[in-house]
């Protein structure tokens, strides 16, 4: 199978999804109205409310919503075949991730910006209210350990790729304050300067790594533990305009502009897939993830097919800037699919290696040998290791196989075969760029719900611009991801950073089902959610089950399986709370 073909199977779909199932959504069901005004506006305070421009907002909810999900998961997700994870994007992404993220979207915008769990208890009740807020803390948790443990994996004894990702910190605040005050509403020029500020810092990244200044950026994994939730919670306290907006803006389009570049080698070098459509690990047993392809695949694929973080982005920041209704649209459907074409590209990455120098990345040395039993023998990955500079065997987590081979695909491009090293190094600023616009976001998030939390006890939490208020529970949110990141790996946070990423998901389903069936009191329309959400559930709650009774009681996690227990119970509450509600309002639809 050559990858153009996946390529332009990818595009039609996408395109024609948008222009027909979105625009549908939007227009017949949500009915969405340009004439209304946004809590941007209304509730204007120039700090997290503030009407901007629809594609800073874009850029911004698209770098967001985008971390590690889309570039690791189908990565993870390649031991499988190429067939299982390629059709599960693109349907999952049309049918489900995209609904999902409008729908919230959309009913935050209608709520004033508020946060699902505060959606949740006005539209169903206080029951369903109290397992959101549950469902989304944990969430918020496992992603931010989830997610930063992967960048840890890319960045330690890395001078190069760490001084590249920290000069995106100072560029991003520069384009902040030049685009607010300098030179306010001149959008492409701030683009323009950032994004050559940004690709200078690859270019001068190797100067970095052979200058007396290396030692400042070369960091052991305890310490890039540390030092990723103290930026997570400066981040999460400096103002949306300073850090958080700019820099998730600069770093999207030149995410999109990444992928673009992709697609475009991809036309080029036109690759082969080395990866069979299905591998002997669809039954399970497989090295990366142990469980068979039903329910796993589900739950290794989060974003970039169906996400429920993306509930926590579109119910947090990104509904307070929206400046005009019809900008859900594109922001919530089209980020979707924009992810998914990110997450088709990253699987076409991983399975453009040869299976055996795939498996021999993504696996220890301990378990390497039984596979190489089985076949999967190293080809090209002693010439890769060499054209990069760096051994990049037996670094499993997704990040180092993804680099390799977006690098092997720039490298092929005719005259670039020299410059691997740098595309290898992009790549993986690349990667965690996407992951730390997600750690700005969500930890702002977790700092909302947990502000929203502690002002039922005292009220001025409750001020969302609120200094004290702010700094404590940014420092709290900080705190306890870092604790989790500390003590955690790729094998032990991953799993159920999955299932509960699932879990809120079908839950945001649920309540947006509930939002549709009140509005239009029509059972048709609200398939549109309920029919998504019944597919997760099912897979979800089978996964997590699994998962607890074949992995975590059985290595003794019972943290782990205490954990996953509680969300599918949170969720099984908010489903069953909800039925009632979607039959009462069926029964006042029916005709008298």
């Amino acid at each position: 199978m050559n990858a153009l073909t996946l390529i332009i199977i990818t595009i039609l779909v996408l395109v024609l999804a948008y222009r027909y199932y979105g625009c549908f959504i939007a227009a017949k069901i949500l009915t969405i109205d340009a004439n209304r005004q946004t809590p941007a506006h209304e509730l204007n305070d120039g700090r997290d409310y503030i009407p901007t421009n629809k594609w800073v907002v874009f850029g911004h909810h698209f770098a967001a919503i985008a971390g590690a999900g889309p570039l690791v998961g189908p990565t993870l997700a390649a031991q499988y075949g190429y067939v299982p994870g390629f059709l599960w994007l693109l349907i999952g992404a049309v049918l489900a991730g995209g609904v999902h993220d409008m729908v919230v979207l959309f009913a935050s915008i209608r709520h004033k910006g508020r946060s699902l769990a505060e959606i949740a208890k006005d539209e169903v009740g206080q029951t369903t209210g109290a397992a959101a807020s549950f469902a989304v803390l944990v969430i918020i948790l496992m992603t931010m350990a989830g997610l930063a443990i992967v960048i840890v994996n890319a960045l330690f004894k890395n001078a190069w790729g760490t001084f590249t990702v920290t000069a995106t910190i100072p560029i991003a605040m520069f384009i902040g304050v030049y685009m607010r005050y300098l030179r306010p509403g001149h959008i492409g020029e701030a683009s323009i300067i950032g994004t050559v500020l940004i690709l200078g810092g690859v270019v001068l990244g190797p100067v970095v790594k052979a200058s007396a200044w290396a030692s400042l950026f070369i960091f052991s994994e305890i310490q890039l533990k540390l030092l990723l939730p103290a930026y997570g919670f400066i981040a999460a306290t400096l103002p949306v305009w300073f850090l958080l907006a700019p820099r998730d803006y600069l770093s999207s389009y030149l995410k999109i502009g990444t992928i673009a570049g992709l697609a475009l080698g991809i036309f080029i070098v036109r690759p082969e897939i080395q990866m069979p459509a299905f591998t002997v690990f669809t039954a399970g047993g497989g090295p990366v993830i142990p469980g068979p392809v039903w329910p796993f695949l589900m739950i290794t694929i989060a974003c970039g097919a169906v996400s429920g973080f993306h509930a926590l982005i579109g119910s947090g920041t990104t509904p307070k800037l929206v400046d005009n209704e019809r900008d859900i649209l594109i922001i919530g459907y089209g980020a979707m699919l924009t992810e998914c074409f990110v997450a088709v590209m990253a699987l076409i990455a991983a399975t453009s290696l040869h299976p055996g120098d795939y498996f021999a990345i993504n696996t220890s040395a301990a378990v390497f040998p039984s596979l190489a039993a089985m076949g999967y023998t190293v080809v090209d990955l002693p010439q890769l290791s060499a054209m990069v500079g760096e051994d990049v065997a037996h670094r499993p987590g997704g990040a180092v196989s993804l680099a390799v081979g977006m690098a092997s695909i720039f490298a092929g491009i005719p005259g670039l075969k020299h410059l691997m090293s740098y595309w290898y190094q992009f790549a993986i600023m690349f990667e965690a760029l996407f992951i730390l616009t997600t750690i700005d976001a969500g930890t702002r998030v977790a700092r909302y719900i947990v502000q929203d939390l502690f002002g039922k006890v005292y009220k001025p939490f409750e001020r969302v611009n609120w200094w004290p208020g702010v700094i404590f529970t940014g420092a709290v949110v900080s705190f306890v991801w870092g604790y989790l990141l500390y003590g955690g790996n790729i094998s032990t946070i991953w799993p159920i950073f999955g299932v509960a990423n699932q879990l809120l998901a079908t839950l945001a389903l649920c309540i947006g089902t509930t939002i549709i069936l009140k509005k239009t009191k029509s059972t048709t329309y609200s398939l549109v959610t309920f029919l998504p959400m019944i597919v997760l559930f099912i897979t979800t709650v089978t996964a997590g089950s699994m998962s607890i009774l074949n992995t975590y009681l059985p290595k003794g996690m019972l943290v782990n399986a205490v954990l996953m227990a509680l969300m599918i119970t949170a969720v099984v509450i908010t489903v069953v709370d909800s039925s009632f509600k979607w039959y009462k309002f069926i029964q006042q639809a029916k005709p008298k």
